[in-house]
């Protein structure tokens, strides 16, 4: 077992690490729309889905893998009112290799933020 850092991404938040390598596989934390230098991203859930992206990308490439490898994603969501929303833009993540995944309307989500996912991936 690995444990994955990166500058590129915020740092966790608490007792948990950005990522973590096992074998030919990566299992990401949940991430949310914090920039890496850990403020907010206030913004619409168009925004707060992008910066989401940025931040897995960053600890997928950490990790010696890409979005391009993601196999499974869990996607937690505040309100499922901005699933269309939130889907267009996930699609733009994930034109070829369409990974598997669940979405999960939430009640509340760290910092009050409208998403947060988390990924596995191959390496």
């Amino acid at each position: 077992m690995e444990i994955v850092q990166t500058n590129q991404a915020p740092q966790a938040i608490g007792p948990y690490s950005q990522a973590v390598k096992v074998g030919n596989m990566v299992y990401t934390s949940g991430n949310i729309p914090l920039r890496a230098d850990g403020t907010l991203v206030e913004g619409t859930v168009e925004e707060q889905t992008h910066q989401v992206f940025a931040n897995l990308k960053a600890v997928l490439e950490a990790a010696g893998s890409s979005l391009d490898k993601v196999v499974k994603t869990t996607v937690f969501i505040k309100n499922m009112d901005e699933f269309a929303r939130i889907n267009e833009v996930y699609a733009t993540y994930f034109t070829t290799n369409k990974p598997a995944r669940s979405t999960v309307e939430v009640a509340r989500l760290p910092k009050d933020v409208s998403i947060e996912v988390e990924a596995i991936a191959i390496i």
